[in-house]
C-alpha cells in the first residue's frame, strides 16, 4: 500500500521534538529519544529537542517560538495527550492552530486500536498546521511514538511517498483564501 517513487529525490526537513511531561528529563525521556533516533535514521534533521512541563502556557510559548523560526518545518510533541487534569497538549495546540489535520488523530487511533484495543480511545493525539508548519501531538508512551512514526510520519514526511505526502504541500501551507 505505501509506495515510494524512486524517481523523486529525498527532501530532508528540520524537525523539533518537544517532550511534554512533569516527570521526564533528558535521562529518562524514552519517547523523545525514540523520535530523535527515528528522525535521524530517516535522514531528516533534528533542529532542536526540548522538554517542558505539562503546562498550557509553557507548551504554547515553545511551539510559538518554533513556528516563528523559518528553519523549522515540523514539530513533533510527545506527552500530554491523555485525559488527566494535567494533560493539556491538545488544548495548547487548538488555541494556536490555523488548521487541524483531523485524519492524523483518527488514523493514529485506528493503528493504536489494533494493538491496545479500546484503550486507544484515551488518546487525544492530533495533527495541526500553525504558521505553515506541521505539528503532530503524540502520546508519551514509547510504543505510541514508534507506531506514529513507523505507520504514519515516516511516509507522510517523505517526498518520495506516493500518491501524496505532507512535504509536497509545504510550499502552499500559508496560502490564503
Amino acid at each position: 500500500m505505501n509506495k515510494f517513487d524512486k524517481n523523486r529525490k529525498f527532501i530532508p526537513v528540520n524537525i523539533c521534538i518537544l517532550t511534554i511531561s512533569d516527570t521526564r528529563n533528558e535521562e529518562n525521556d524514552k519517547s523523545g529519544k525514540i523520535l530523535l533516533k527515528k528522525i535521524k535514521t530517516a535522514k531528516h534533521k533534528v533542529y532542536e529537542k526540548k522538554i517542558v512541563k505539562d503546562n498550557l502556557s509553557q507548551i504554547i510559548r515553545q511551539i510559538k517560538k518554533w513556528v516563528k523560526n523559518k528553519n523549522v518545518d515540523v514539530i513533533i510533541t510527545t506527552g500530554g495527550t491523555g485525559l488527566t487534569g494535567r494533560d493539556s497538549t491538545p488544548e495548547a495546540i487548538n488555541k494556536i492552530a490555523d488548521k487541524i489535520i483531523e485524519g492524523f488523530g483518527e488514523l493514529f487511533r485506528q493503528i493504536s486500536y489494533k494493538k491496545i484495543g479500546t484503550s486507544s480511545i484515551q488518546s487525544r493525539s492530533l495533527g495541526a498546521i500553525i504558521n505553515g508548519k506541521y505539528i503532530f501531538a503524540l502520546p508519551g508512551s514509547p510504543s505510541a511514538c514508534n507506531d506514529a512514526w513507523d505507520e504514519i510520519l515516516k511516509y507522510q514526511l517523505d517526498y518520495r511517498f506516493r500518491p501524496c505526502n505532507f512535504i509536497e504541500l509545504m510550499p502552499r501551507l500559508k496560502e490564503k483564501m
